[in-house]
Parts: structure tokens; sequence; C-alpha cells
């Protein structure tokens, strides 16, 4: 099993004045610990399960940047970004810069979004959720497009909700055949089907019924005339490591489970006021221990 993190909240002691040097220790820090990724989530507003949006939250891809240039071998992606936030072109070439600055470690984390109150306070339309699928789908495709071979297949996309009519990008990605793609979500009927047909991974919460989402994704793969087992099964948790490090044997607990049913990778969620402490206890109990699951 591998282990990620999301940086999860940034309501840290020193405030916007020391967001920057204690987000690159804490990026450098995991990066030489060996975790494997290392995200970021796409909001404009802290989330209510954080303290809501007066908590301070930094927008996902400039964050990113920054990380890149603290970091040399972890993957680096959004965990993950809303679809309603930004066309599809801006976000393959988006992802492909920070793939080309980090030296080829660009991922795309994506799905449908869910934060209406936010999307309406800054502005930014947020259509029904049908439509937000529909806009997944022709998104992943422009993705998929823009990263074909030296420059993108520049023929016109003419879709559904979005029409571009050469989708060029110069420079191309170092990652190839293309970023990483991982769907987040356990939608058994839209988003697990959107993943077999797509994507390089999965996101999933490991609740009760992991198992059986996972059934469900195998059997879309098969419908897909998709390798299953070429899908990474990734899942997403909060750290509950306490400040001293007391809740680490629960946590390994859980992670055996997980990998039990069948997950590659786990993206531990940082949050607190000393996420340096929890990469600290993450590089020396965790990371250790789970490596041969």
């Amino acid at each position: 099993m591998k282990i990620g993190l999301e940086i999860g909240e940034f309501a840290w002691e020193g405030g916007p004045a020391a967001m920057g040097r204690i987000l690159a220790d804490v990026a450098s820090t995991a990066d030489e610990a060996g975790v494997a990724l290392i995200g970021v989530g796409d909001h404009l507003w802290q989330g209510p399960h954080a303290g809501g949006p007066e908590q301070p939250e930094l927008e996902c891809f400039t964050t990113l940047a920054f990380l890149a240039a603290h970091t040399r071998r972890c993957r680096l992606g959004p965990v993950v970004a809303g679809v309603h936030f930004r066309q599809p072109g801006l976000l393959a070439k988006t992802v492909t810069s920070l793939d080309v600055l980090s030296g080829g470690r660009a991922m795309l984390g994506i799905g449908v979004g869910w934060y209406e109150d936010e999307a309406r306070g800054m502005g930014v339309p947020f259509p029904p959720l049908a439509e937000r699928f529909g806009m997944l789908e022709e998104t992943v495709q422009v993705c998929l497009r823009m990263w074909e071979g030296e420059r993108g297949d520049e023929r016109p996309f003419d879709g559904a909700h979005y029409r571009l009519e050469r989708p060029l990008n110069a420079p191309q990605s170092l990652s190839r055949p293309h970023p990483p793609i991982m769907i987040g979500g356990g939608g058994e009927k839209r988003t697990l089907r959107l993943v077999a047909r797509y994507a390089d991974a999965c996101n999933l919460y490991p609740g009760p019924d992991l198992p059986a989402k996972l059934d469900v994704l195998r059997g879309h793969c098969e419908a897909e005339g998709r390798d299953y087992d070429a899908i990474e099964k990734t899942c997403i948790l909060p750290l509950t490591l306490g400040p001293d490090g007391s809740g680490t044997d629960e946590l390994l607990g859980a992670l055996r489970g997980i990998a039990a049913a069948g997950v590659d990778t786990v993206i531990g969620i940082l949050s607190g006021p000393d996420p340096r402490r929890q990469v600290d206890v993450v590089a020396g109990k965790v990371i250790p221990e789970v490596a041969g699951l």
C-alpha cells in the first residue's frame, strides 16, 4: 500500500505570513519520507467540515505549483478538481504546465463538485448534477485529446457542453501517454462507469460498502473492455493521529482492512494546527508499516 496526503486545512499558527514556510516544510518532509502523492482540495472557500468559508483556503493549482518547487519525487494533483470551475482546455493546459514544471509528476483528479454555496458565493456557475456529469465526461475527453501526440489532436471538438476549434497543447506533457486521471466519487451508475471508461484511478471513501463499490467497478470494466487491475484504487480519509501519534495503531488497523479490500493507495487528509507533526508520524510510524500490505 502507498500513502498519499491531502493538505485539507490552512488555519496554522502565524497566519498567511507563515503559510509558505509551513507548506514548504510539510511538502519536503513528506516527499523525503516516501509519500506517493501530495494533493490539494480544489476550493475557493473552506468546507463546512473544517470550519466553513471564514477559514483560510488557498487556491488549488497555485498551491500545487508551489509544492512542485519543494518536492522531487511525489505526484502532485487536485483531490479533486471541480469540473464547474474551468473550461476543459484551460484545465488541460494547467495540468500540463504543472507536469512540465514538476518534471512529469502531475496528475488530474477530477469530479462533479458538490459545494454549491461556494460556487454561488464566488459567482461560478453550478449547473444541475446531471449536467455536471455530462461536463465531466466531455472534460476528460478534451484533456485526452489535448494530451495526444506531440501537441494534441488539433481537430475540432464539438460536444454538448464544450466546443473547441483547435485543441492545441504546446508544450506537451512530460507524463506519457498523459498525466494520470483519477475520477473521484463512488456513484455506481455514472461515476464508476466513467472510471472504467477513461480513468487511471478511482477515489472512494473507506466505508462498509467499499468492497461492493469495487465489485461494481469490476463489472463496469468488463463491460468497457478495461483491465480492472490496471486501475489504481485509492481511498481518502481523515488522519486521526492525535497530537502525540496515539491514534496510530487504530489508523494502521483501518489501513489493513482497506488494503484487504483491494485498495492500492490511501490519501490521508492533513488537518489541525500542526501538519508537520502529522507528517512526522506518517513518515515514522505509518509508511514503514503499510509498505508490505
